[in-house]
């Protein structure tokens, strides 16, 4: 397992990140995942085991269960909490009333000081915003987010689900008022959605911000135990929760190769796809969800695989984004600026 640094702080973590929102099955999330707390104790050891110090779960997760969870299991394993770096998120909904929800100060305190009582611990690690509040200004978010980790609740914060421009006016103005900026984005990537590419993963590698994928993946699809001739795997959460949205025609050629190059390493399609995420420019940690610990023990064998350079260029081609504007306007006056 490697270590990489968190962003521009001097923290390491692990190359995989252990997600969590298989734990529990609560309300909306029963067909992510039903871990139970001793199927969460055994995924929680093997991956510590397997040098992973970096774990995932957010407030909303089966609505707080998963952090219940997860606070157990590290208990009740006799985990050392200065060995683990722990993330959690804020932004939606855990309750009812009308201030339960969104990105203000009142909701940030709030929903810090619940996440902290769930886990059974002192400090979060890494507290990301989860979503855009469009009705709550980034001025005000970036305050409540100063708030807690002046509190000492938070050591440092990062971003999800957001676009290069709002990152970039948020650190901007945390800049300008001495804040603590976010050292992190967690954002939708893998080989079948590679959008991210366009702005975020650019201004993330210029300004140090550590990139975090969710979803590498694609919510089970590249398992490669969906082909076109077999569009309904039976056992996987893309059966009945078909998400993240993805270009399935491409996806089922991305999935032939994968499983063409993952028979030439004795290995599984998952795994190709998973080492080729790790390959990416700007990548910090991969996180991994799993069901079981055989499902956890795949996937962790992706950091040992080792790609050749045809392999990787073969997949960067077959996945490439097409060139949108003002992309290929950059590759058309770029020509001719760098010296021979």
């Amino acid at each position: 397992m490697k270590y990489n640094q968190l962003g521009k702080t001097g923290v390491l973590v692990s190359e995989l990140c252990l997600g969590t929102m298989t734990f529990g099955g609560k309300g909306f999330w029963v067909p992510i995942g039903e871990v139970t707390q001793d199927g969460a104790n055994e995924i929680v050891k093997s991956s510590v085991d397997a040098g992973i110090n970096f774990i995932d779960t957010a407030n909303v997760y089966s609505e707080g269960l998963s952090e219940i969870i997860l606070g157990k299991a590290i208990k009740d394993l006799g985990l050392s909490r200065q060995s683990l770096v722990i993330a959690t998120k804020v932004r939606g909904r855990v309750g009812p009333h009308a201030n339960q929800v969104g990105l203000s100060r009142l909701h940030i305190t709030d929903s810090v000081n619940d996440s902290l009582e769930r886990l059974g611990m002192s400090h979060i690690d890494l507290l990301y915003i989860h979503g855009v509040d469009p009705i709550t200004p980034l001025e005000e978010t970036m305050r409540g987010l100063e708030d807690v980790v002046r509190s000492g609740k938070v050591r440092y914060i990062g971003v999800s689900n957001h676009s290069a421009w709002q990152m970039m006016k948020a650190n901007g103005f945390a800049d300008k008022m001495g804040y603590e900026k976010f050292v992190a984005t967690q954002n939708y990537y893998s080989i079948a959605g590679r959008d991210m590419e366009r702005e975020i993963v650019p201004m993330a590698m210029s300004e140090g911000i550590s990139i975090m994928p969710w979803s590498p993946l694609a919510g089970g699809f590249l398992s490669g135990k969906y082909t076109r001739t077999n569009e309904i795997a039976g056992d996987s959460r893309r059966d009945s929760f078909d998400f993240p949205p993805i270009n399935k025609e491409k996806a089922y050629d991305i999935i032939d190769l994968l499983i063409t190059i993952g028979k030439k390493h004795n290995v599984t399609a998952a795994q190709v796809a998973l080492a080729w995420v790790l390959k990416q420019p700007g990548i910090t940690s991969v996180i991994i969800g799993a069901k079981t610990k055989l499902q956890l023990t795949d996937n962790i064998q992706a950091t040992g695989l080792a790609l050749t350079t045809d392999e990787l260029s073969q997949l960067n081609q077959i996945s490439e984004l097409p060139s949108e504007y003002p992309e290929w306007m950059f590759k058309r006056q770029i020509q001719g600026r760098f010296p021979d």
